[in-house]
């Protein structure tokens, strides 16, 4: 991932809901999506693009999608005469994550075994994509979420566009920023990694090239041209690849309003150690000065789970000190204890309100911070039991980047 903490580093130094639309809404289906089209492939000179193709559904990415990306990046890092991978989404979305509604009946059946080879299928396949030997190139027009994310971010280039909108909301369903989002959001500038995780709020493609989790821009009416002109390329030099992004990129800024231009504000409150600590600075501030962005996190955190609060922020700051591989496997047990309902049942609580039910009033458990102990919060993090084992990642052959 050396490659993504330098485009943070050039685009720091050199450029300036609805509810529903953040997460999945149809479990994996086989009747309604063939598995195999539920990823196409296009062929253009010596690229070859991954198409995620459910539509319908966001694209939400399901086991079968994970699996069958592995195979195809697997197959394509072989070929010789291949010479650059891309990936984009079909519709008016890139991928707005994991297939939560899906996890959520699983569990409801008892299947948890099948919710584990979810997460092992797709933090493999996102280990894989971010030690890639090729270059990568990712194409986030318009929503770009969660696991979304977690497949793209690792790419060499990401373009984002007018259309796109990135968020990670996990904590306004009871679960975790996972994916690898502990890894990327820790190496962005500042603290800003720690307001996405618990906030969830999102950024638009301006403020992604501002800081860093996309190194282009183009608009949206632009990208077919930008994909035509890949498409003539033979040749697995990234420099000549970013050239002819370039061709299309368009200069911007984010307005005014963008929180990239509070990042002072943000970072003397986000940098606390503590969610308490970081609640009662942005009250200060807002009856000092009455901030309306101060306002509005206010109101985010206050709709969050306050167990995934606590949990996001450790493990934010945990993945400041980790590479690609150890945050991944961390979340894997992160992830594994919060579909087991051991600790707390927020993750389907939080599904169950805002996807399934739509009352959108979860009844977390603890329902506010003075209720989760440190004992809870450490329970995430522990390694996971004698019987379960660990994610298995093929780190001696491929090591992931510091």
């Amino acid at each position: 991932m050396r490659r993504f903490k330098e485009s943070i580093r050039l685009a720091a130094t050199t450029r300036c809901s609805i509810s529903r639309s953040l997460f999945s809404t149809l479990a994996n289906d086989a009747s309604v999506d063939d598995l195999h089209n539920q990823v196409l492939v296009e062929a253009r000179g010596s690229s070859r693009t991954a198409v995620l193709n459910r539509p319908a559904s966001l694209n939400a990415l399901t086991t079968s999608m994970g699996s069958r990306l592995q195979k195809l990046y697997k197959s394509w890092e072989d070929d010789p005469s291949i010479g650059f991978v891309m990936m984009k989404g079909s519709g008016r979305a890139f991928c707005a994550g994991g297939d939560i509604v899906g996890l959520y009946h699983l569990i409801n059946k008892g299947k948890l075994e099948d919710c584990k080879d979810f997460f092992r299928t797709l933090y493999t396949f996102i280990y894989f994509s971010g030690t890639y030997l090729k270059p990568h190139v990712a194409l986030l027009n318009g929503i770009t979420m969660g696991g979304g994310a977690g497949v793209s971010i690792p790419s060499t280039l990401r373009v984002a566009t007018n259309k796109t909108v990135f968020a990670t909301p996990e904590t306004l369903i009871g679960f975790h920023p996972d994916a690898g989002a502990s890894f990327y959001l820790s190496h962005l500038p500042g603290h800003i990694g720690e307001y996405l995780a618990l906030s969830g709020e999102k950024l638009r493609g301006p403020e992604m090239l501002a800081c860093g989790l996309a190194t282009h821009y183009t608009l949206a009416e632009r990208l077919s041209l930008l994909e035509e002109q890949l498409g003539e390329l033979f040749t697995d030099d990234p420099s000549v690849i970013e050239s002819s992004l370039e061709k299309y990129g368009d200069l911007v800024c984010p307005d005014k309003t963008s929180v990239v231009h509070r990042i002072e504000l943000l970072d003397r409150c986000f940098s606390l150690d503590s969610v308490e600590e970081i609640i009662d600075a942005l009250e200060r501030e807002v009856g000092r000065t009455d901030d309306e962005w101060c306002k509005s996190t206010l109101g985010r955190l206050n709709e969050a789970s306050p167990l995934s609060l606590k949990v996001s922020l450790r493990s934010i700051r945990e993945g400041r000190f980790e590479t690609l591989d150890q945050c991944l496997a961390r979340e894997y047990r992160m992830s594994l204890q919060g579909i087991s309902g051991r600790i707390s049942r927020d993750f389907c609580e939080g599904v169950r309100a805002r996807m399934v039910n739509k009352d959108f009033m979860p009844r977390w458990d603890p329902e506010n911070l003075e209720g989760v102990s440190s004992d809870m919060v450490d329970e995430y993090f522990l390694p996971l039991s004698e019987t379960e084992p660990e994610l298995d990642l093929p780190t001696k052959l491929r090591e992931a980047f510091p």
